[in-house]
């Protein structure tokens, strides 16, 4: 007659082993399928990314950085929305095309707020290049699935009326082509108006910035309402 050989202590150690790999399967199965049946944890909601592609106007030159319209817009929508600031002062399109694609791979925004184009007017360019310029962002932007808000500049009298209705038809031919919303002036009420202004008589002053938010608002609040929707569908 043949003699059972008892079971080491190793074998036990691996068959307890065994079943616990069996029951934490089986448990992670069933969590993932009641997870699966929460609408909330299959698709959570997350806020909207917004990203401002901008010079000194929104980099809030000369004043405290909290102190700028964009740094306001973010606390208007804390809690229902990430604000990304990738203004530089002194920026011009050529200089925001440049970085352009890797900020927006990295950000993945939900809407483009572009205001860039002051620059190449201070400096005489060529109009026709800071169009392609915000051409390609704009394409860029919708390619990526980002609603885009252009933000419009205008220059000073002195540069002549030739040049300045080329510069400010820029942002016009832009909003229709591609169909975006446009604020034809982000400075209105504010540029001139002396004692919202630095004495350079070109950047604006703190005080001036929660009317350069009201500014922007109108435009921006339907990007917002709709992207939220949609987050939420």
């Amino acid at each position: 007659m043949k003699r059972d050989i008892p079971i080491t202590l190793h074998e036990l150690n691996r068959m307890v082993t065994g079943w616990l790999v069996v029951l934490i399967a089986i448990f992670a199965s069933s969590s993932i399928n009641a997870a699966s049946d929460d609408p909330e944890s299959v698709n959570p909601r997350q806020e909207p990314t917004l990203l401002v592609m901008g010079d000194s106007l929104s980099a809030a030159y000369g004043i405290e950085r909290e102190e700028g319209w964009v740094s306001l817009l973010a606390e208007r929508l804390e809690g229902d929305a990430q604000v990304v600031n990738a203004s530089i002062s002194g920026e011009t399109t050529s200089g925001g095309l440049q970085r352009f694609a890797d900020i927006l791979r990295q950000q993945q925004p939900d809407i483009v707020l572009l205001q860039l184009g002051g620059n190449d007017g201070l400096r005489g360019l060529a109009p026709a290049q800071m169009q392609t310029n915000l051409a390609s962002m704009i394409e860029q932007s919708q390619q990526a699935d980002a609603k885009v808000l252009l933000l419009g500049i205008d220059i000073p009298p002195n540069y002549g009326q030739a040049y300045r209705d080329a510069f400010t038809g820029v942002f016009y031919t832009l909003a229709e082509k591609y169909d975006v919303p446009l604020v034809p002036f982000l400075l209105e009420d504010i540029a001139l108006d002396t004692t919202l202004m630095q004495s350079d008589g070109i950047h604006p002053t703190a005080d001036a910035q929660p009317t350069i938010l009201a500014n922007v608002w109108p435009a921006l609040e339907p990007l917002l309402e709709t992207t939220q929707q949609a987050a939420m569908e």
